[in-house]
């Protein structure tokens, strides 16, 4: 019998599961973060799944007296920890973003007199919103279940790929409803919805589609509903306001059992009489392309009702994937942050083809994946620094198929250019860099080309590269940095370029293109150019090449950074820290900046106006949860101080992690996080991807064997681990010394086993 854990019991830091368990799914909580500045999402989903089935615990608009509100900013998930009240369920969502969008199609059950307004937290009872609470939720991969108390409802919720499906549990009445709300969306506003539409086909089968105009500007989603049982009538309800005309539909009697509704702001109810305990099922299958589309995927992924068997038959997919590493550590804490790190990595980037092959393409047409798996939700600015390393080292054929993404991406985008941050057919533009020249140069430096040609690989990130409209990059390339009259953040985004023109010159290397190495490995030298050294930082350059007056390096607001201060981003050179040490000074002055980052103390001032930062996410002035500084505890192993590295990663995988609501230290953005977490904790990390190092840090396990897709495994054992004894003393590969303080991809790849052998101070 399958153990179910209360959400309680989960975060009460104990199991029920034995020790010797095979099973992961126990160590995995998916509430972690769901509240403050994680904004991951507890509810169902596959690995990589379409559909992200998940409750919404309010519907806060994007903008307040027109303008914007910054109280939705805790809704990027939709669910909040401390809230009181579940308006519904709804099928899409991101995982720890700093913006957001999706939330489409929300389902609510309720019984009693009808209502179609969700009300409003503070007048509960004034809509179909009811209460709930944490002793009646259970949250685990790819099951959800809570109970709604205000109609007496159990809710549960599994999914496929690409179908959620919901069971309710409801009392005896013949008054049950379930509504579906078309208007309701994360980061809404009463524009948002461009057209939706609804078919009533027969009394257990509804399409339809929603087109949305929010951080995809033209986005486009499918849906099929399938009910196990008849509704016995429904209805609608069109509360769009700027419908000036409206044709000759008023020859028809629309109020009741129509077939169809069209308009921006649609509410539909279904109507059911259900005797005591008895189960209504639900099935809505998306689709990228067609309402013909999302019947197929339904009718090839989930065909039948049995709710049990597809929620056993998610779990088991995600208990493969957990499998790809096996951790043994004596504290129970370490296992559930690591297994619900590796759940949240596995989330994005999502699926975004039907089981056809079929998918919308960036020029919005409908195109056929030939051979490979099309993928959307690119959160690249964040992921391309060790998430989408993680997936070369065990999801390496995936990875390939999200890089055969980006390249339809660039060969379909108006622009023609290489994905920035991108879902759902739509370039977003988030963030500064065009780093998925940094993804696909790590996947050619590890050979995980699986069907695309890596020159033209090669060739989408020169284009890219070289896109002279795109944010300062002509100037970038004239000048050798982006002027800061030319752009707010401009010293992050020549520094951005410098790395991801490095990662081309790797690229290039490997595949002999010497002329495109020598220009691009030319480029990335320009993060020279930013930094003063009368000041000792990075700082914004004027287009006249002097350097502004004004200037503040602890400030993030205004000072040429994203997310990111002169402090941390004068860091930013992963690709040479030894000629960045050089610049700044030498060992010795490059040692006491890396320390005064992580001692000094930051003035609350300076973090008061961000929203994804609290005091929580500082240590000193090294803020984890904005991801530029992922490296930064890493670089004292270009120094004679590597033990430093190994203590400062083991401090930050205690204060940053944690297995409870509020567990993350800031947004865990599509992964990022809970890569870094990863990796960290098996004792290595990609400094600078596009290469084949990882760098040695501080094991915070007993040992691991990592599955590879090759067929060998991958072994890490540590000798006397602890809290104390944080220091490598010794490391061996496959029983020989392992000189220095780095790991090669290719002995990753060949198997075999690391050992490290810790103590309590440092090896000096």
């Amino acid at each position: 019998m399958k153990l179910k854990l209360t959400l309680a019991f989960l975060l009460s830091g104990h199991l029920l599961m034995a020790q010797t368990s095979e099973k992961l799914i126990p160590y995995v909580h998916p509430i972690i973060g769901t509240q403050r500045m994680g904004h991951t999402f507890p509810g169902a989903t596959a690995p990589f799944g379409m559909v992200q089935l998940s409750p919404e615990t309010d519907t806060i608009s994007y903008e307040l007296n027109g303008k914007y509100n910054p109280d939705v900013y805790k809704y990027c998930a939709g669910y909040q920890y401390d809230d009181q009240t579940i308006v519904g369920f709804s099928h899409t969502h991101f995982s720890g973003t700093g913006h957001s969008d999706l939330g489409d199609f929300l389902i609510m059950p309720t019984v009693g007199p009808l209502k179609l307004n969700p009300g409003t937290a503070q007048q509960a009872h004034s809509g179909y919103r009811s209460a709930f609470s944490h002793t009646n939720e259970i949250s685990e991969a790819n099951y959800y279940k809570v109970k709604l108390d205000d109609y007496n409802i159990i809710a549960e919720l599994t999914t496929s790929t690409r179908v959620g499906f919901h069971q309710y549990s409801f009392p005896k009445t013949d008054s049950a409803h379930i509504i579906l709300d078309m208007e309701s969306g994360i980061y809404n506003y009463p524009d948002k919805n461009v057209w939706t539409y609804i078919h009533v086909i027969n009394d257990t089968l509804i399409t339809g589609y929603r087109q949305t105009n929010g951080w995809a500007r033209n986005r486009t989603l499918y849906f099929a509903i399938s009910f196990s049982k008849p509704f016995t009538s429904h209805g609608f309800r069109n509360d769009s306001k700027k419908e000036v005309y409206r044709g000759f539909w008023g020859k028809l009697n629309q109020s009741k059992d129509f077939p169809e509704i069209s308009g921006q702001q649609i509410k539909a109810w279904f109507n059911f009489n259900t005797s005591e305990g008895e189960k209504i099922k639900v099935k809505m299958a998306l689709s990228p392309v067609s309402m013909d589309g999302a019947i197929q995927n339904m009718q090839a992924e989930i065909p039948g009702w049995n709710f049990e068997q597809v929620k056993a038959d998610g779990q088991q997919q995600w208990e493969t994937a957990l499998h790809k590493i096996e951790i043994s550590s004596k504290s129970e804490a370490e296992k559930e942050n690591f297994y619900t790190a590796m759940y949240h990595a596995l989330i994005n980037p999502t699926v975004y083809t039907d089981v056809d092959g079929r998918y919308k393409g960036l020029d919005q047409n409908i195109h056929k994946a030939d051979g490979f798996t099309n993928y959307t939700t690119f959160s690249l600015w964040d992921t391309y620094r060790a998430l989408h390393p993680l997936f070369n080292i065990i999801e390496p054929k995936r990875n390939a198929d999200m890089v055969r993404s980006m390249l339809a991406h660039y060969e379909q985008s108006p622009e023609h250019m290489l994905p920035v941050w991108s879902n759902s057919a739509n370039e977003n533009w988030c963030m500064s860099g065009y780093h998925a020249v940094a993804v696909i140069a790590d996947a050619i430096a590890k050979e995980h080309l699986n069907g695309y040609d890596p020159q033209k690989a090669l060739e989408a990130c020169v284009v890219t590269a070289r896109h002279r409209n795109y944010e300062g990059i002509g100037d970038y390339m004239d000048k050798g940095y982006v002027p800061d009259e030319k752009s707010g953040v401009s010293v992050s985004n020549t520094l951005e370029y410098a790395y991801d023109d490095w990662s081309i010159a790797q690229a290039a290397q490997k595949l002999g293109r010497d002329d495109i190495y020598k220009e691009f490995s030319k480029r990335a030298l320009n993060y020279a150019n930013v930094y003063d050294p009368a000041s000792g930082f990075m700082r914004p350059r004027l287009n006249d090449g002097s350097f502004r007056k004004n200037f503040d390096p602890l400030s993030t607001n205004n000072q040429g950074f994203i997310e990111g201060n002169a402090w941390n981003y004068t860091l930013f050179v992963p690709h040479d820290p030894a000629a960045l040490m050089n610049l700044m000074g030498g060992e010795s002055r490059f040692v006491r900046y890396l320390d005064s980052l992580f001692t000094m103390e930051l003035p609350d001032k300076y973090f008061a106006e961000t929203e994804d930062i609290t005091r929580d996410g500082i240590i000193g002035n090294y803020v984890h949860g904005n991801e530029p500084s992922h490296h930064v505890a890493y670089l004292y192993n270009w120094t004679h101080q590597p033990w430093k590295t190994q203590a400062r990663v083991r401090m930050i995988l205690k204060k940053m992690y944690h297995p409870t609501p509020d567990g993350l230290g800031g947004n865990d953005d599509c992964g990022q996080m809970s890569a870094w977490y990863i990796f960290s904790t098996l004792g290595f990390y990609p400094v600078a991807p596009g290469n084949n190092i990882y760098q040695i840090g501080s094991p915070a396990i007993d040992g691991a064997t990592l599955h590879l897709e090759n067929g060998q495994t991958f072994k890490i054992t540590v000798k006397n681990q602890s809290d104390k004894n944080v220091y490598v003393q010794r490391l061996t590969l496959n029983g020989k010394d392992l000189p220095g303080y780095q790991l090669s991809y290719d002995q990753i790849k060949n198997g075999g086993e690391l050992v490290f052998y810790m103590g309590g101070k440092p090896k000096k």
